[in-house]
């Protein structure tokens, strides 16, 4: 059996991985690419088998001591023959002694505790095609979120520094950043972007439910009627409350799993996780 040359991805490359992971029925972001691939350029990996991408991978480097995986996709003809784990096993490798988290998708989740990891957390990705909007709570501000804005803000809810791509995320095409006051503090903020069907939200941070329903009812009314894609963190019962009043159903769920003690982070501020590539 010829062996999987594995390397780093081209930009123009991440572009196909992103049309795979569409296939797969993740539905991206329109310009996800853009703000994924700032954030490490050497982190996308792809396995090639004579010459030919078959498999994809990212292994994001966020820091010195964290990093991300995901993205994980062999092409539907090359499963089951060992290609996904030969670059399974040179990503891993390109990280390092990093601690690592991923969003584990049902089917593989006992190959990854095999691989060291542990469950933190279950996350469900509630989906509706008209969502009720939140009624919006008096005293919270809602105003443009900028990078100065609301860097400090996402690096408590984030267990590593992403200012590469949170200053694309926030400015991207169709890319909507609204930020919350309560009495004259920053109280969170959030994102909703067009992906290939609908709108994702990604991440909604904020001090608590009436900031998160406030802001979730903003986002709603910045962007066209369609069909509203919200990724819960499953312990967070706030959230998981905020969702169902909005009419929104779970439609796909994965587990957050680490291999090492990730970093802490403010896991109640969390009502909507900013992607699952990524974390």
């Amino acid at each position: 059996m010829p062996d999987v040359v594995c390397r780093p991805m081209t930009r123009a490359e991440l572009d196909m991985a992103v049309d795979w992971a569409a296939a797969e029925g993740w539905n991206p972001g329109l310009s996800d690419a853009e703000a994924f691939f700032a954030a490490d350029p050497a982190g996308f990996w792809l396995g090639l088998l004579d010459g030919v991408p078959i498999a994809c991978i990212s292994v994001v480097r966020h820091s010195d001591v964290f990093g991300f995986l995901g993205f994980y996709i062999c092409r539907p003809e090359h499963r089951g023959a060992g290609h996904g784990w030969a670059l399974w096993q040179a990503a891993i490798a390109h990280l390092g002694d990093r601690v690592i988290g991923l969003d584990g998708v049902v089917a593989q989740q006992d190959n990854y505790r095999k691989s060291g990891f542990v469950l933190k957390q279950r996350n469900i990705r509630y989906a509706a095609a008209a969502p009720v909007a939140p009624t919006p709570v008096p005293g919270v501000v809602i105003r443009p979120a900028t990078f100065d804005l609301v860097a400090a803000y996402d690096r408590a809810c984030v267990e590593a520094p992403r200012e590469a791509f949170l200053r694309r995320w926030l400015a991207l095409p169709g890319h909507v950043a609204l930020a919350a006051e309560t009495a004259g503090r920053l109280s969170g903020y959030a994102v909703i972007r067009p992906a290939r069907e609908g709108f994702k939200i990604g991440p909604l941070f904020a001090d608590g439910p009436d900031e998160a329903r406030t802001l979730f009812a903003a986002l709603l009314g910045a962007v066209p009627q369609g069909p509203v894609f919200l990724d819960v963190p499953e312990p967070n019962r706030a959230a998981v409350a905020m969702a169902e009043a909005a009419g929104m159903a779970p439609s796909f769920e994965t587990a957050r799993m680490f291999r090492g003690t990730p970093p802490a982070v403010a896991d109640a501020r969390i009502f909507g996780i900013t992607s699952f590539e990524l974390g």
